[in-house]
């Protein structure tokens, strides 16, 4: 109720300058609808907030910001991202009008704690890959869709959304669409394509039950999949083979593909182009997880460890 009560208070000035920045931002940098839907809510709840207390967005001081803060206390993930909205629509404020001043400019940044990407080992992964049962029809999908993913290091996302044209067998590569609308070039290693072929040749066209669905994969009822029946199966598959559920995502499928190409010398900018990322530092984080298991393995093995 509060939280309608909030909305319903909010200036229309305010409402009408939150929509232009979404529309200036999603066509610039093509964020993601959750990313974009996330902005709205954070800057509709600072506007309401300070509706209440006679101010609105354009007006808004330092302190003001500040206060908001410190009256909304959050995780710091959370408080990071409250944040990132504010310094971009404030940001759009000062390029589109002349002689603002931008009250976010000076607010500290809060610090966010480091977690470093989990990782399978490759005795695990390749447990993980064996588990479906490939005399099955869906048992033959599902080993093809985790072969894909750990062999191309794709989210979960890009996975089940991914069109049968997006493929391209004769040459093994993915055209990818990644964050953003960006679209990459991901090679495709031999094992992946030959379950994707099995797939192709035996599976799909009886899960497609003589229509022409857009996605490379199918469930059983002939449409696509959708992020949780892949999680599902991800999970079911890891209990399995013994991996604790909490362990095991398929995000740490990507993780694993990653730290695991590193681990085998590969150079972290085709490293970067291969996972779509849009910053070397982003990738960088995998340099820490490949140094971290080496470290253990010398703690492990090492007589003076």
């Amino acid at each position: 109720m509060e939280k309608e009560e909030s909305r319903a208070s909010i200036a229309e000035a305010d409402r009408q300058s939150i929509s232009t920045f979404l529309e200036r931002v999603w066509s610039e940098d093509g964020l993601a609808d959750r990313t974009l839907e996330a902005y709205r809510r954070d800057l509709e709840a600072l506007a309401g907030w300070l509706a209440a207390r006679g101010r609105n967005l354009r007006t808004a001081r330092r302190e003001d910001i500040s206060a908001y803060h410190g009256a909304r206390p959050a995780a710091v993930r959370s408080i990071a991202r409250r944040q990132s909205a504010f310094r971009r629509y404030y940001a759009f404020l000062a390029r589109t009008e002349p002689g603002f001043a931008d009250p976010t400019l000076l607010i500290e940044r809060p610090k966010m704690p480091r977690s470093l990407p989990k990782a399978l080992a490759e005795r695990e992964i390749e447990g993980l890959l064996d588990a479906p049962d490939t005399a099955t029809t869906l048992g033959l999908r599902d080993r093809a869709m985790l072969e894909l993913m750990y062999a191309s290091g794709l989210r979960v996302s890009e996975l089940v959304e991914l069109p049968l044209a997006a493929l391209n067998t004769r040459q093994g590569v993915l055209r990818v669409t990644g964050k953003g609308g960006k679209d990459r070039l991901v090679p495709v290693g031999e094992l992946a394509l030959e379950r994707i072929g099995a797939y192709l040749a035996d599976v799909r066209p009886a899960l497609a039950k003589g229509r022409q669905p857009a996605a490379l994969f199918l469930s059983k009822r002939g449409e696509g999949m959708t992020r949780q029946m892949f999680w599902t199966l991800v999970k079911r598959y890891g209990l399995k083979v013994g991996i604790n559920p909490r362990r095991i995502s398929p995000h740490v499928l990507r993780h694993s593909f990653a730290t695991h190409l590193l681990n085998h010398g590969a150079d972290l900018r085709a490293l970067q182009m291969l996972l779509g990322h849009s910053s070397l530092s982003t990738t960088q984080i995998y340099t820490l997880v490949a140094k971290e298991g080496l470290k253990r393995l010398h703690a492990q093995h090492h007589p003076r460890g």
